[in-house]
């Protein structure tokens, strides 16, 4: 020990000690810097290609779902004059949700909080779907019966799958929110690592200058230029990145998790408003639902008991989504103010006793495409186009301003690596000439 302190204390000892040190430094900030920005790059690609597809899916899973649930009520009430369209929608809801569910299973790990939901889901999909077809053989004989099982399975959906969707959306986005918050997180270490080396650089070719009279030293020079670069270009790059993945987050995935939020609320709204025409006044908890679920999606009522106030998801989605998007939404809550006009005139027909005028005033005079004309039906689906329209625009925003950041942070963490590579080589050449005058 005594033998290195003292060569440590000659000179060529300082050089050997100083080369050995800077070395150490600037191949310590290449690799934490490459390290640190693939993680990003990893969390960004999570985001783009994983995270955000599966927390979609697991909302279009949910909105398949309330769509099953509020078409079969629809295909009830209509009884044999249902449209084929009508069957086709609501067996295409449950071909969707089972889909979407196998490839959900597929995607998530066994160790996944998602795929406790999944499974469930996967139990209870077709356990629901013979209830209604239960309910359906039952209403074509006449018997009573039928109603009794339609509300059954309803309940089902509304107790039981429709919160195990629900658990799976949640568990979906966490994770989502997880990946971004991954992603878009300021690599400190790495350019804290940064500064310390660039530091180290200046100073040692501070002494030397000192001590040589040698203005510059070229290698040493070239290994400050290196880590400087890597150093603007890691701040430049994370901070782009993050600015890009924030874009994607505001302008995209939040407010489509509004939309899908708004489509799959006015979906339980109509499914409660069918289902209280099934019901034929058993029971006033359909009602209940329906005034319970459109506040939220529109706001509570004013005094007058006609128009609602500002403040429900519609007006909330809207205040996310300028715009193309904007417009859409726009549009939405006018066709709100239609349905809900259509259904207190109907909810008051009903109350009188007039069930044949409720009725079609519900679903309206339906034609081959499933549609009622001049009804709620009518008002919901013109309603629902324009949320889907506004939500495939927010889709797009996303996916533009979250495509290629993976890429361009995977480049930045090669690039780091190459950048202190020759840092290194710099530092090496450039104190191992001055070495070489003591031999």
């Amino acid at each position: 020990m005594a033998r290195l302190r003292g060569a440590a204390d000659t000179a060529p000892g300082r050089l050997r000690l100083a080369s050995v040190v800077l070395a150490v430094l600037v191949l310590a900030f290449g690799a934490l810097t490459a390290w640190q920005v693939s993680s990003r790059a990893t969390a960004a690609g999570q985001v783009f290609s994983h995270s955000e597809p599966l927390s979609q899916d697991a909302a279009e899973i949910y909105r398949s779902l309330a769509d099953a649930d509020t078409t079969a009520a629809g295909g009830f009430l209509l009884a044999g004059d249902a449209p084929q369209a009508v069957r086709d929608r609501y067996q295409n809801d449950l071909t969707t949700a089972g889909r979407l569910l196998t490839e959900a299973a597929a995607r998530t790990g066994p160790s996944s909080g998602a795929q406790r939901w999944v499974t469930q889901l996967n139990q209870d999909l077709p356990q629901y779907a013979g209830l209604v077809e239960t309910a359906r053989a039952n209403d074509r004989q006449g018997l009573p019966l039928g109603g009794a099982y339609l509300r059954y399975a309803s309940n089902t959906m509304q107790d039981t799958m429709l919160p195990a969707a629900q658990q799976l959306v949640d568990v979906e986005s966490r994770q989502l929110d997880a990946d971004y918050a991954d992603a878009r997180s300021f690599p400190w270490a790495a350019a804290g690592l940064g500064v310390v080396t660039l530091a180290g650089l200046i100073r040692c070719q501070l002494l030397l200058r000192r001590r040589t009279n040698r203005v510059f030293n070229l290698g040493l020079l070239g290994a400050t230029a290196s880590v400087l670069a890597a150093l603007v270009w890691l701040t430049s790059g994370t901070v782009s990145g993050s600015a890009d993945l924030s874009a994607s987050r505001s302008h995209g995935a939040l407010p489509l998790r509004a939309l899908d939020q708004a489509r799959t609320e006015a979906l339980q709204s109509r499914a409660a408003e069918n289902l209280d025409l099934v019901a034929r006044g058993a029971t006033d908890s359909y009602t209940k639902r329906w005034a319970t679920v459109t506040a939220l999606l529109a706001g509570p009522p004013t005094v007058d008991g006609k128009s609602r106030t500002k403040g429900g998801m519609l007006d909330q989605a809207r205040a996310g989504a300028p715009g193309e998007a904007g417009a859409d939404l726009t549009q939405a809550k006018a066709q709100f103010a239609v349905w809900d006009t259509w259904h207190r005139t109907a909810a008051a027909s009903n109350d009188a006793g007039d069930y044949n005028t409720a009725l079609t005033d519900t679903i309206g005079s339906t034609g081959s495409n499933g549609t009622g004309t001049n009804s709620s039906d009518s008002a919901f689906n013109a309603m629902d186009q324009q949320l889907a329209k506004a939500a495939v625009v927010e889709q797009a925003a996303f996916r533009s301003a979250a495509q290629g950041v993976d890429g361009s942070l995977g480049i930045l963490a090669a690039g780091a690596a190459l950048l202190a590579a020759l840092a290194t080589a710099g530092v090496l050449v450039g104190l191992g000439r001055r070495l070489a005058e003591y031999r």
